[in-house]
């Protein structure tokens, strides 16, 4: 498929699709005319890096761990660093936070809706 329907498919720009590609993220293979073309399962692949993205993940750490994503469960990363792996822990730790934090806001908002719907 060709960058339009990607990035109609992801949601994602044009130009953000370029992005991932200049930042090793997402591969894309060159048409003769030199049209980018991507293949079906770049799709769940960019909307992966759009969630972490989402979720505070820089780019460089989600480089770094985008190839163990595919099968976590059959990981085996011999190159970890001490050093990446803090860093891991610590990203995990920021999203873990996060999530409360938009857990607390999602109940207080529900709670609000229940409670102007009952007044109506």
């Amino acid at each position: 498929m060709r960058i339009g329907e990607l990035s109609e498919r992801t949601g994602a720009s044009r130009r953000l699709l370029r992005y991932y590609e200049e930042q090793g993220l997402i591969l894309a293979e060159r048409c003769a005319n030199g049209y980018r073309a991507y293949d079906e399962p770049t799709v769940d692949r960019v909307l992966q890096i759009r969630g972490l993205l989402d979720s505070g993940l820089p780019t460089r750490i989600i480089k770094q761990i985008l190839p163990c994503l595919d099968k976590p469960r059959a990981i085996h990363f011999p190159d970890a660093t001490p050093e990446m792996i803090a860093t891991l822990e610590q990203e995990l730790d920021g999203m873990s936070e996060r999530i409360r934090c938009l857990t607390r806001n999602r109940d207080a908002i529900a709670e609000y809706l229940e409670a102007v719907r009952v007044d109506r």
